[in-house]
């Protein structure tokens, strides 16, 4: 025999579980929205940086170098401490710019499924009542939901790999920079004296 205050509280959870799926509905639509637009400024400024590297341009580098030469110029001792620490810095700004990209990979998916199953668990309370057009409705936004974060998901994955490249390759030139420029402060020191 079924224990009605064990019934009661199962009800109980599962409203109070109901109830913060349905205050999370609009939230995590606008969540996806916003990611969507925000892999559209990844984008835009993938497409810049491409752009820029493809003239010759390549920031990370060139301001790692311009930070090497003003070290050498102040000659600051111990100049490989200075050297290293620029070197750091410069992988440290490459993995930002890279961890802001990343982050939509595994967010991405969350925030689509998130968005599927809300709108599925208020379609199917809407089949329950026989409101099929809003069932047709929800089960749109659901589905819709699920692809628009796989999509930027995606998109941030394809990103992340070409700027990961990018960073290595920008981080052998940095380190080598940094050791010729250290390998030629004997010269330095020499000429200037």
């Amino acid at each position: 025999m079924p224990d009605p205050s064990f019934d009661g509280a199962v009800r109980a959870v599962e409203t109070v579980l109901y109830s913060v799926s349905s205050v999370l509905y609009l939230p995590v639509l606008v969540a996806i929205a916003a990611l969507l637009l925000y892999m559209l400024a990844c984008l835009g400024a993938f497409l810049g940086e491409w752009r820029e590297r493809r003239r010759g341009a390549r920031l990370l580098v060139d301001g790692a170098r311009a930070a090497i030469d003003t070290c050498l110029r102040e000659s600051a001792a111990p100049l490989d401490a200075h050297l290293e620490r620029i070197v750091q810095s410069a992988e440290g700004a490459g993995l930002r710019r890279l961890d802001a990209v990343r982050f939509v990979v595994r967010v991405g998916p969350a925030l689509g499924l998130m968005g599927t199953l809300i709108p599925m668990g208020i379609a199917l309370a809407g089949l329950a009542h026989g409101d099929l057009p809003h069932m047709a409705q929800d089960m749109t936004t659901a589905f819709t939901a699920t692809v628009v974060g796989l999509a930027c998901s995606v998109l941030a994955y394809v990103l992340a790999l070409v700027r990961e490249h990018w960073l290595r390759a920008d981080m052998l030139d940095v380190a080598f920079a940094a050791e010729q420029a250290l390998a030629d402060v004997p010269r330095v020191h020499a000429i200037r004296a």
